[in-house]
């Protein structure tokens, strides 16, 4: 008797791991993002690669270890005894968000070194959790004495000051905010899963936009639409990547969910005009 095994897609699979916000497994969604660039990397080998990492780490710890014991012991073993660090050589490889490549190589962008290294803070009982802040993600750790807020790519702290210099270039400057006083809170509040996952692949969106490279572009709009499917301006954006990829069928689908969508935005008779013209080709 023959029985036949549907083995899901790399998207059905990540549309598995994305479909609830309840036990989101953060790191397999992440490690799974690589599929479309190597479809041959075995997900649960990658995710035994970081529970051998965590059996390491955990071995340091006395038993009786506080949580700042925890935390110096993490970012020795990370950062000083493997020898994690980004890769400010060629921060724009998407390699880089890879957490597969980013074991192998030991260089990282803040996000994915973030993920791993959440992951090992977690297992050792941390209360840690990644903070989206502009242009840099960070992670934080809750100690009893007080919030410490760590960049990713090296275990330094950061103080308030610190801070509030990384925001300065972001921070709206017409706003009435006391040029004393930013609203570093604001800045600092923990990124859900979810959240990370869509900055993760936003930054792959914005590297393969800028190499104009649509069918990569397009594979990774696929996964935020999965994970964030009332994200309309993803669905105008993968219209024009379909569009120049030559896929107009595909193309008009996408701008036209966008514009039913997307109320009184400010593109709206552009992507309308775009729409028309792909109508045309079509017929």
């Amino acid at each position: 008797m023959n029985f036949s095994l549907n083995v899901p897609t790399p998207l059905e699979y990540f549309a598995s791991l994305v479909h609830t916000d309840a036990d989101f497994a953060l790191l397999e969604a992440a490690v799974s993002l690589a599929q479309d660039e190597y479809p041959d990397i075995s997900v649960q080998q990658v995710l035994g690669e970081v529970d051998q990492l965590l059996a390491r780490l955990q071995r340091r710890l006395p038993t009786d270890a506080g949580p700042l014991q925890k935390l110096r012991t993490l970012n020795q073993f990370v950062f000083r005894d493997l020898n994690f660090a980004g890769n400010f050589n060629n921060f724009t490889d998407p390699d880089n968000s890879f957490v597969h490549v980013v074991l192998r190589t030991r260089l990282a962008i803040p996000i994915s070194m973030a993920v791993i290294w959440l992951e090992l803070a977690q297992g050792i009982g941390l209360k840690a959790r990644g903070v989206a802040f502009p242009g840099h993600f960070l992670v934080k750790v809750n100690l009893s004495e007080g919030q410490v807020v760590i960049d990713p790519l090296n275990g330094q702290s950061l103080s308030r000051e610190e801070l509030a210099e990384r925001l300065e270039p972001y921070r709206n400057h017409s706003s009435l905010v006391d040029e004393q006083e930013l609203p570093l809170g604001l800045y600092l509040q923990a990124a859900s899963p979810r959240e990370i996952i869509a900055r993760m692949l936003r930054n792959l969106k914005e590297i393969h936009a800028a190499q104009e490279d649509w069918h990569r572009l397009i594979a990774v709009l696929d996964r935020l639409i999965v994970l964030l499917p009332q994200a309309w301006s993803e669905y105008r954006d993968r219209g024009l990547a379909h569009a120049q990829a030559r896929h107009p069928g595909h193309a008009l689908e996408d701008l036209e969910t966008y514009l039913a969508n997307a109320g009184a935005a400010s593109d709206r008779p552009a992507i309308t005009a775009r729409a028309a013209e792909l109508r045309r080709a079509t017929h």
